[in-house]
């Protein structure tokens, strides 16, 4: 499992890799994730590739959010399909994070 990259300006666009974020990758994908949880760091997780999100997976993107607001960077996602959008409205999670259609748009928030 290898994330995908990008940086814009202080911005870093990562895409979250494979149509499932679960229990059997969360783990792996923490670990790949912890370098870039700097303390201000400024991120968008591109999640156009998800198909499938569990507790595990809500669990790492919570834990995401958390460890970058309490370092006094921003963490938004984008590009959830209808499925895992409809997932993170029936648990709330829609008022948690800042959510965006594109990359673009979620590009555009931080003022790029």
């Amino acid at each position: 499992m290898s994330i995908a990259t990008e940086t814009l300006q202080d911005i870093q666009i990562i895409t979250l890799p494979g149509e499932t974020l679960d229990a059997g990758n969360a783990k792996i994908l923490k670990e790949e994730l912890a370098p870039m949880m700097q303390p201000g760091a400024k991120l968008i997780f591109d999640l156009t590739q998800l198909r499938f999100v569990d507790s595990s997976g809500l669990g790492l993107l919570l834990s995401c959010l958390r460890q970058v607001h309490n370092t006094g960077g921003d963490l938004k996602l984008c590009g959830l399909n209808k499925a895992v959008r409809a997932l993170f409205e029936l648990v709330r999670m829609h008022r948690v994070f800042e959510i965006f259609a594109t990359r673009e748009e979620a590009k555009r928030s931080y003022g790029v």
